[in-house]
C-alpha cells in the first residue's frame, strides 16, 4: 500500500502549512499528522488535483456535494453573473429574486404540498430550523407538551448540539451527551436484516404511548448515509406517514443528502409515490447538493399549516430564528442553476448511470469478502467481511494509487459519483475499487490507533 509523499514537494508544504494553521473536520489531528491530509490545487469534472499533478477520481462527491463535478461551467456561469448583480443582501425586511424563484421552484417540485421556504446555511443547520419550526408550531398551537423528538436508530442529522440530540451515532454524540435533549430512538428499517415490519412496529407502539409529548419523528429516507448506507424499501415511508398522520406527529424527512437527484427521483420521498398533498412529509430539508458543490446553502419546506401556527402579530409567535447569510444570493442562484439541470432532463441522465454502474460492479458480488453489494439510484455500497483494523483508513490511502479518492464508513465501501458517469468512468471505478479491495486484503493492517470512522 503505498502512503502519502513526504519528499519536498508542493503538496508535502501545503500538507504541513494545513497541519499547523487549520483544524480539520472528522479528524484526530494526531493521526493526521502521521498521515497528512491530500493537498488539492484544482477540480475539473470528477477529478482533483494535487499541487504535484496528480489526479484522483472524486468518488464520494466531497461529501456528496459536488453533483456535476468540479467548477461545472453553468453552475460557475450562473455565479459569476450574480456578482456582478447582488452577492448578499440581508433576508430580514428584503428580498431577492434568486430567493424567491428557488422557493418557487422547490415548492412546485412537491405538487405545492410544501413551500415557505426557510433558508440555512448548512445541512445541520437545516434540521435545528425544522426541529425548532415543529416544536414552536405545536406551542402556538396552544399543545406546548408536544416537545419530545424521535430518531432511528444508527440515524445521522448533523452535529450541532439540536441535530445530535437525534443523531445516534455514538462516535458523535457520547462525548456531548450530557449537553443533548433525549430524544426516543427506534429500530430502524434494513434491508439485510428484513426487519422493516418490526421497525414499523416498534414505531407503532411508540407513538401509541408518547404520541401527546412528541413533536416530530425524523428520518433519512431510503438510505442511512452515515449508518453505512443502509437501504431500505419505499413501503416504510408510506407506512410511516400514515402513522403520524394517526397520532398527530410531524414527520421531518431529512433529504441533506439523498435528495437533489441522488436517489434516481429528485427528493427521495418521491418514491413512496404521494398521490396526494397529505401523503407529503411536514418538512423536508435540503442542503449539500442543492448549490452543486459551490456555496453553502440548506433550506427547509413545510406545510401551510406549520406557516400558518406562526400568522400572528405577536413577534413571540413568530419564527425568530436567523443568520447573517440567509438566503444568500450567490448560492440561491448557484441552486437555482442546478434546478435548470434537472429541468434539461437529468433523472433521465442518472438512471443511465446509474445503470452503467450496476453493471460495471456486478463481478464484485462474487469476491469472497463482499457482503450486501446494493444499490439506490447513483449510490453504490457494499460491506467488507474479515476487514481489520482501520480498514477505511488503509482503503482511503491505497486507493489514491489507483488515482481514486473515496472515503469509506467503517467496513463499508461505497460510491456516490457526480452525475457524469458514463461507461468508461464506470468500468474505471468498478476496476480501481476491486484493485484497493485486493491489496488493501492482503495485507495486514499497521500497529497504532484504533479504526477511525471517515463519515459525512
Amino acid at each position: 500500500m503505498s502512503s502519502p509523499s513526504v519528499s519536498s514537494s508542493a503538496s508535502a508544504d501545503w500538507q504541513q502549512r494545513s497541519l499547523a494553521a487549520v483544524w480539520h473536520p472528522c479528524t484526530q489531528m494526531a493521526r493526521a499528522a502521521v498521515l497528512p491530509p491530500l493537498a488539492i490545487a484544482r477540480g475539473a469534472g470528477p477529478w482533483l488535483y494535487d499541487f504535484d499533478g496528480k489526479r484522483y477520481f472524486d468518488a464520494n462527491s466531497s461529501w456528496w456535494v459536488n453533483l456535476f463535478g468540479h467548477a461545472d461551467a453553468g453552475i460557475n456561469a450562473a455565479i459569476k453573473q450574480q456578482l456582478d448583480t447582488l452577492p448578499h443582501v440581508m433576508l430580514a425586511g428584503c428580498t431577492h429574486a434568486p430567493a424567491v424563484r428557488l422557493a418557487e421552484r422547490l415548492s412546485a417540485l412537491t405538487g405545492g404540498a410544501l413551500g415557505h421556504v426557510f433558508y440555512g446555511s448548512d445541512g445541520a443547520s437545516a434540521v435545528e430550523i425544522a426541529l425548532k419550526q415543529s416544536f414552536h408550531s405545536w406551542r402556538n398551537r396552544g399543545r406546548a407538551e408536544k416537545r419530545e423528538f424521535v430518531c432511528l436508530k444508527n440515524g445521522y442529522h448533523g452535529e450541532t448540539i439540536g441535530a445530535l440530540a437525534v443523531t445516534d451515532v455514538k462516535v458523535f454524540r457520547d462525548a456531548y451527551d450530557p449537553l443533548l435533549m433525549r430524544a426516543h430512538i427506534v429500530e430502524s428499517p434494513d434491508a439485510r436484516l428484513g426487519n422493516e415490519a418490526q421497525a414499523l412496529a416498534a414505531m407503532r407502539d411508540l407513538l401509541a404511548q408518547r404520541h401527546q409529548d412528541i413533536a416530530a419523528l425524523i428520518i433519512e429516507p431510503l438510505v442511512q448515509g452515515a449508518a453505512g448506507m443502509v437501504m431500505y424499501g419505499p413501503e416504510y415511508l408510506r407506512e410511516l406517514r400514515a402513522l403520524c398522520t394517526e397520532f398527530e406527529v410531524h414527520l421531518i424527512v431529512d433529504e441533506i443528502a439523498m435528495g437533489c437527484g441522488r436517489t434516481g427521483t429528485f427528493f427521495a420521498w418521491e418514491h413512496s409515490q404521494p398521490q396526494a398533498k397529505d401523503q407529503w412529509p411536514d418538512f423536508i430539508t435540503l442542503s449539500k447538493g442543492i448549490t452543486g458543490g459551490t456555496m453553502p446553502l440548506s433550506l427547509v419546506l413545510t406545510t401551510e399549516a406549520v406557516y400558518q401556527a406562526f400568522w400572528s402579530e405577536d413577534v413571540a409567535r413568530g419564527f425568530l430564528h436567523s443568520h447573517s447569510y440567509t438566503g444568500n444570493a450567490l448560492a440561491c442562484a448557484a441552486a437555482n442553476a442546478v434546478l435548470d439541470r434537472f429541468e434539461a432532463g437529468q433523472l433521465q441522465a442518472i438512471a443511465e448511470q446509474a445503470e452503467l454502474l450496476r453493471i460495471a460492479f456486478a463481478p464484485l458480488a462474487a469476491h469472497a469478502q463482499v457482503k450486501h453489494l446494493r444499490q439506490q439510484g447513483l449510490i453504490l455500497a457494499f460491506d467488507v467481511q474479515e476487514a481489520g483494523l482501520r480498514f477505511a483508513e488503509r482503503f482511503h490511502l491505497a486507493a489514491r494509487s489507483h488515482e481514486l479518492l473515496i472515503r469509506p464508513i467503517g467496513n463499508t465501501v461505497y460510491l456516490m459519483p457526480p452525475y457524469v458517469i458514463d461507461a468508461e468512468a464506470a468500468v474505471f471505478l468498478a476496476r480501481a475499487i476491486t484493485l484497493t479491495l485486493d491489496e488493501v486484503l492482503s495485507q495486514s493492517p499497521e500497529s497504532g490507533l484504533s479504526d477511525q470512522p471517515h463519515v459525512a
